[in-house]
């Protein structure tokens, strides 16, 4: 079941909520592509955070520059 307009999964409750829309949107693609729920609710948190990470790593760099 995709989720929309602030319906999410109850795992993404506490979270910020751009990392909530970011796991949601990630989400929404694994089920496109045949995923059961359970594993794109769970990749698309994983996922989020590793992107989250990554971009804050990134600004970091281009900082010290």
């Amino acid at each position: 079941m995709p989720w929309y307009h602030g319906d999410y999964p109850p795992s993404y409750k506490n979270q910020p909520v751009k990392l909530r829309e970011k796991a949601v949107e990630i989400a929404n693609a694994l089920l496109k592509y045949g995923v059961e729920e359970g594993i794109a609710i769970a990749t698309g948190l994983k996922q989020a955070r590793e992107h989250f990470k990554n971009e804050a790593e990134k600004v970091k760099k281009e900082s010290k520059k």
